[in-house]
This record gives structure tokens, sequence and C-alpha cells, in this order.
């Protein structure tokens, strides 16, 4: 749910994402991008699932599609509640709430039940690795490719904590690594940036149930820039190294790149171009920050500022603990000790975050949408400028594929790992309380998160402030919508959808 509300006192303004620049955007010019597409008779158009997220993105928040209606228990007042649509792809108000909801229970597992996994009271660091242009495109495109070069990337890095483990006289095979790694589609500039945020253990625990105890963790060593990008195969490190040669190899027996030559060449495997060719052209030029269609097809996206274009990856050193080669990149700068939970949640937060930020988007007097970075690009780059087509065209190429899941767990934090359950805080170090922690059900409940996640405290009755707010009834009929909101003096119909502007041809007109 959203929090977009019937009126309340003065001191709450609701939410109404229909005034928005985003949204505006979108309702005036999605008929026109998608009619743009299927002009051609021999094209298929976007895929269904994702011009649902457009579609589901108008409806998000608004009353008009639906609601839930929440009673106060002392004084009977009552308050509406607008459904969301909980989408992943770009909906800034459903990215916010799923933001939140990661960094309040830092990491949560998904099984037969949601059981609530709070990271080990031990240090941690994050390592955020990128990889060459090619490779996000086929990630991006291939659910499998994402999970095989996750798997690459997740055991190099926990090999690393496990062999200074080993130096020490630990036995190999009694220690686990342990991860939570989010999967991020999307760079500064609203282009399809498919990379990692790798959030490690600083070190491994030992395996002691043979001896009826429980794990022990073995704190590592921070890693050094030597270990983060030295060449050298006699070390335990050359991390960005070896992550290069493992995933260029595994593109060979994939058959993405050509096999027997030492450049890397591609084959032109392209699954999703046989298949979806527009999503394919779309997500291709996001990647190269290019336009796929329209007037300015295979140009480059508008900067602004001083910019002179990207300058190329160079394989070095590039900061601390910073190394790129070959187009990879790796940073591992990030560490939180293990008594700073704020800090660990602000880092959850930020690599959890959305792909739109709706404060640093606005509409210039011309029409065309100005996007600015928070930072400046080391070229001097400060946003881009894009017509409202050419942003549906990059909001498009965000939109994951079905069934993808954008956090995974490795080690003893992998969902099987025999580990896992000994290695959760008490409920004393997670600040619940006994008797809270003895509840059958984990789930937090709505007015708990909806007061995480948006600083509004829907528990306790904004009028009375004595009563309870309590879930009467969702109200989905569209006449009993209707019949409310015209009763409470809103409005009964949702927000307009422009239909598609065709393009005018011109004709050149002669006398008889």
């Amino acid at each position: 749910m959203t929090p977009s509300l019937a009126p309340t006192p003065s001191s709450y303004v609701p939410h109404d994402p229909s005034h928005t620049v985003l949204y505006t955007v979108v309702a005036d010019h999605l008929e026109t991008f998608l009619a743009s597409l299927e002009a051609d008779p021999d094209a298929r158009g976007l895929p269904a699932y994702v011009q649902r997220e457009f579609y589901d993105y108008l409806q998000c928040g608004i009353l008009a599609h639906g609601f839930v209606r929440l009673g106060c228990d002392t004084c009977k007042h009552e308050m509406l509640l607008a459904f969301s649509c909980k989408r992943r792809g770009f909906c800034p108000s459903c990215a916010g709430r799923r933001m939140a909801q990661t960094a309040a229970h830092v990491f949560c597992f998904a099984e037969a039940d949601l059981v609530e996994q709070v990271i080990p009271w031990v240090p941690t660091r994050q390592w955020v690795v990128s990889v060459p242009v090619p490779l996000r495109y086929w990630m991006a495109a291939s659910q499998d490719l994402t999970a095989t070069v996750h798997t690459i990337i997740r055991t190099t890095i926990g090999q690393y904590y496990v062999n200074q483990a080993v130096t020490r006289g630990v036995p190999r095979d009694k220690v686990q690594p342990g991860s939570v790694t989010f999967i991020q589609r999307f760079g500064s500039a609203i282009n399809l940036h498919l990379h990692f945020h790798v959030v490690f253990l600083e070190g491994v625990y030992l395996d002691r149930a043979d001896q009826g105890r429980t794990p022990r963790f073995v704190t590592g060593e921070p890693p050094t820039d030597a270990d983060i990008a030295t060449v050298c195969s006699c070390r335990a490190g050359d991390v960005v190294q070896t992550i290069s040669h493992r995933v260029m190899r595994k593109l060979r027996q994939l058959g993405y790149l050509e096999v027997g030559l030492d450049a890397a060449v591609a084959t032109g495997y392209d699954p999703l171009g046989d298949d979806a060719p527009e999503l394919a052209r779309t997500m291709a030029a996001s990647v190269q920050q290019r336009i796929a269609f329209g007037e300015r097809a295979g140009q480059k996206v508008r900067r602004i500022g001083s910019g002179f274009g990207a300058e190329g990856e160079q394989p070095t050193l590039s900061g601390a603990r910073c190394a790129s080669v070959h187009g990879f990149s790796l940073h591992a700068n990030t560490q939180v000790s293990a008594h700073r939970r704020d800090q660990l949640e602000c880092l959850i937060r930020y690599t959890a975050r959305g792909a739109v930020a709706l404060e640093r988007l606005a509409q210039d007097a011309n029409g065309d949408l100005i996007y600015t970075f928070t930072h400046p690009w080391s070229d001097g780059t400060t946003g881009i400028r894009l017509s409202p087509v050419e942003l549906l065209e990059k909001l498009a190429a965000l939109v994951p594929l079905p069934r993808v899941h954008l956090v995974r767990y490795g080690g003893c934090r992998a969902p099987h790992s025999h580990l896992r359950g000994a290695i959760i805080p008490t409920p004393r170090q997670q600040g619940v309380e006994e008797q809270e922690d003895s509840t059958a059900s984990p789930h937090w409940s709505w007015a708990r998160l909806l007061k995480r996640v948006f600083a509004v405290d829907m528990a306790r009755c904004p009028w009375c402030q004595r009563g309870s707010l309590r879930i009467i009834v969702a109200i989905t009929q569209g006449e009993v919508i209707r019949k409310i909101l015209r009763h409470l003096k809103l409005a009964v119909d949702p927000p307009s959808v422009a239909p598609a502007r065709v393009r005018q041809e011109a004709f050149a007109w002669s006398s008889a």
C-alpha cells in the first residue's frame, strides 16, 4: 500500500502521485510511446510484463482504483489508504517502501513463512562489482547468466576470506563466508547498468557442530590495494583479475564470446533479440547511453554540463581499494564495524534504493525532462536531458525480467545453510522484546511498516490521539469506490491517460 489518504487533520498532507512530473509524463505519453513501437507491422512491441509495469504504476496510490478503509476504535473517525502497484521497475513510492522495509528488517528470507534474519553483530564490508558494457546487456536479458556471474563474484570474494582463515590454521572445510547481494539494474543517469552490491561479513564462521558448540566468527583482515588489483597469481588476493578471468571463460563456454581468441570477440548470440527485438534494442541503447527509437535514434543521450564523453576504463588502481581491468571494476572501501548498526542500515538503504529520484526530475519550458545527478561525473556532466518518449524508453529498459531475484544470499546466509539459524542475533541484540519475539507471526504490522517507511504514525488515531487505527475492509468494487469518494468529495475518476498522438504527414497539394 502507498500512503495516499483521504482528508486528515491539517498536520498531514496526503501524497498524490498524479501531481509528480514522472506520473504526468507517463500518463501523457505512454500510449504514444507504445503506438510508435507497434507502427511497424512486423514489430512485436514491448513484452506484456513491461507494459503492465507502466499501467500498474498509473494506478499506484490513486484512490479511484481501490483502497482500504481504516477506522479508529475510540472516536470512530475513518481514513482511506490507497493500494500500491508493488512493482519493481521504476515506481518511486514502491521502491521507497521496499528500501525502508529491507533496511528495517536488515535482511529477510522468504521460505514457507517470512523469517526475519538480522545480520550478525560482526564487521561487514561492501564490495561493488561492475562489468563491461556488453555483459551488462547480456545479464539484463538473461536470468541464468545473471545468476552465473553472481556466483562467480560471490565465490571469488568468499575465497579471499576463506584463504585468510586457512592461513591461520583453520580447516578449509569447516568455515563458511556469508554475503547478501543486491543486484542493481540502473545507473545515476536512469541507464541500464546492471551491477552488484555485495555485503560480505568481514571474516568467516567456523562450524563447531561436531563439538556441540555454536559457530565462532573468525574476523578477517581488510583487503589491501594489492589484494584488489594485483595480477600476481601466487597471492590470495587479485580479486578483480580473478573475477575477470573466470567470467570471460564462462562467457566463452556459454557461446557469448568466440573460443580460441585472446581478445574478447562477441559471437552475436542474443536470445532476447530473437524473442523481443524491441526490448532488446531498448536495453542495448540504454547500456550505451544512446537513444533506441524516434527522431534521435542511435544518438547519444544529451548531457548537461561540461562533459566531453565517458572516459574508457583502464586496468589500473583507481582509488583506495578500487581497481578496474578489462572493463571489470571493483570497489571495496566501504566497511561497517560490528556495533555501528545505524551505518549498516544506511548502507542497506543505499543498496536497496529505487532507480528514479523524483526530486531530481524536472521539466523545462520546452517540455524536455531534466534529470540531475547528486554528484557531477568526472568529466563535468551534471545531468541529462530527455524528451518524454525518450524517458519512457529508458524506464522500459529498467524493468526486471519476471521472477528474477534482485536480492541473493550466499554462504552461511544462504537459505539452505545449516549455520544460518545459529548465527541469528538474540532478541536483545535485535532490540525486540521477548514477548514480541515469541509471537506466532514474524511479519511487521502494516502500521509499524508505514511508520518506518514514511514517518507517519498510522497506529495512533490522528484525531483523538488515544485510539488505534484498525483495518475495516478493502474496497475494490468500482461502484462502491465511487460512492465513497463522492460522499467525501474526492476525485471519483482516476487521472486520464492521454491517447496516442499520430504524427501529421505533410502533403504537397497541387492545383487541378
